[in-house]
């Protein structure tokens, strides 16, 4: 039996339509707090943003100044923003705008290079600096608590300092300014390269001499500890050393164990006194000095004719080696009206002489001393005085992408030694031709600031640019000899 269903009847059409209406004013009410939500969101977002484009850990205003005006310059520089880092001259990597990669992106996936930094003991690194150690490393995110490098000319190979911070730094969260070339990463197994944390510069000016009734120095002793420790390390003996950066920056600096640890990557001043077996431009980096004169604003700098000195040399005259070139050029240029070439040091205002003797000057001399390199050609760099270079063995950093020959001057120490050469080629070039060598100064001076946080450029990325470019080449090595290493295992 089949029962009948009955249709119900629709409503009238005056009443569908009243329905209709009523669900698109509720839908319509319903998307209206949504949108303001996601508005609200958005928003926020772009302040957040803004926030922190300003860098960390930006120094206060009796910082600068005390930077700027007092001999021993202050040891956390003040960062500058990243709209005031001068852009031109080689880029290593473009920093992204804001938004454009989210917080904390910089990791291992988007790093150039990926750095493990070994769990040193603080006598290596930081205790040198009075910090008592007391947790695994000291809150880089807080200026108040990096512990200050002595300044004087202590500052000038605090390399090791800088990348010591640049990297502990480098996955705060809110450090959006600096590049993503180098980031640290807590697993070995993904690190392109190990980093040593020993600031072996500055071990060697506090720690070489005896003392009471020690019969070996603190800095040997520190020495002949990190060997053992780096010796019994699987990622050192896995490539012999091949991928760990070490930094003896200063020419005196690990004596003892720069040979034993000769296979890895060194962050040197230049090669004066070390063996081409145990350093080399094949396989170490050239890292220039910390300036210990102030830099000179781009507006602060005078131009050529509120320079009345031609030339101008302030530093030890007699020394060894490579250094009587010095000697001669004293005898040659000391009663020149127009040339400053005196003796001088730190001591008695020395910086502050140099300061502003280097500021009035159009050329600055650069001699080899008991070793090819010499802090006066950064301290030159950053004052906009034209560098003339009288070294034939010196090695420059970054000259991979650096051209010197367009804002120095080259000559060659037997020419220079001439009666009446060095002054015949300095008279003669032209103010135009020094304008030009001076503003392409005030173009590359940023690549030679170490600072902290490091900015675009600095000093302190282009090292990492350089180590990064140098293992290119070493895990092409690494990767070929190691091809046969599991069946050679097994035989």
């Amino acid at each position: 039996m089949v029962v009948e269903r009955k249709m119900q009847p629709l409503p009238p059409p005056e009443h569908r339509r009243v329905f209709r209406f009523v669900i698109f004013l509720a839908l319509t009410l319903l998307a209206f707090p949504c949108w303001a939500l996601v508005n609200s969101r958005i928003n926020n977002a772009i302040l957040i943003a803004d926030d922190n484009k300003t860098p960390l850990l930006a120094g206060d205003d009796d910082d600068r100044q005390h930077n700027n005006g007092g001999d021993h310059p202050t040891t956390v520089p003040a960062a500058v923003p990243v709209s005031a880092v001068r852009m031109s001259g080689p880029m290593i990597r473009e920093t992204p705008l804001a938004g454009e990669e989210s917080e904390g992106s910089c990791d291992a996936e988007s790093a150039q290079l990926r750095v493990y930094v070994y769990d040193l003991s603080p006598e290596f690194h930081f205790g040198m600096l009075g910090w008592d150690g007391k947790t695994a490393w000291p809150d880089v995110g807080d200026a108040r608590a990096v512990p200050h490098y002595p300044g004087g000319l202590n500052l000038q190979h605090s390399v090791a300092y800088w990348l010591t911070l640049d990297i502990l730094s480098s996955t705060l969260p809110h450090n959006r300014s600096r590049p993503c070339i180098a980031v640290r990463v807590t697993n070995a197994s993904l690190a392109d390269v190990f980093f040593v944390p020993f600031f072996a510069s500055l071990s060697y000016n506090r720690h070489s001499g005896l003392r009471g009734r020690d019969r070996v120095s603190r800095n040997r002793i520190l020495q002949a500890e990190l060997v053992k420790y780096l010796m019994r390390q699987e990622e050192w003996r896995r490539w012999g050393g091949k991928n760990h950066l070490v930094v003896p920056h200063h020419p005196n600096s690990m004596m003892q164990a720069r040979k034993k640890l000769s296979a890895a990557m060194y962050v040197l001043s230049d090669f004066g006194r070390f063996p081409p077996d145990v350093a080399n431009l094949k396989k170490d980096i050239i890292a220039p000095y910390r300036h210990v004169v102030p830099s000179l604003g781009d507006h602060d700098s005078p131009a050529f004719q509120q320079r009345p000195l031609l030339a101008y040399f302030q530093g030890a005259i007699h020394r060894k080696d490579g250094g009587k070139v010095r000697q001669r050029l004293y005898q040659l240029l000391k009663d020149e009206k127009d040339v400053h070439f005196t003796y001088g040091s730190v001591r008695q205002n020395g910086i502050k002489r140099a300061t502003k003797g280097m500021a009035s000057s159009k050329f600055c001399l650069n001699i080899a001393g008991d070793t090819p390199s010499s802090n006066r050609l950064f301290d030159a760099i950053v004052s906009h005085c034209v560098p003339v270079i009288i070294s034939d063995d010196i090695e420059l950093p970054f000259e991979d992408v650096l051209d010197y020959s367009e804002f120095c001057v080259f000559v060659r120490a037997s020419d220079a030694v001439r009666n009446g050469f060095l002054l015949r080629v300095l008279q003669g070039i032209t103010r135009d031709q020094w304008t030009t060598m001076w503003r392409r100064l005030k173009e590359v001076a940023h690549h030679f600031e170490y600072q902290y946080p490091s900015q675009p450029d600095d000093a302190v990325q282009m090292i990492w640019g350089a180590v990064a470019h140098k293992m290119h080449s070493l895990k092409l090595q690494l990767h070929k000899s190691g091809r046969f290493q599991r069946t050679h295992s097994e035989s």
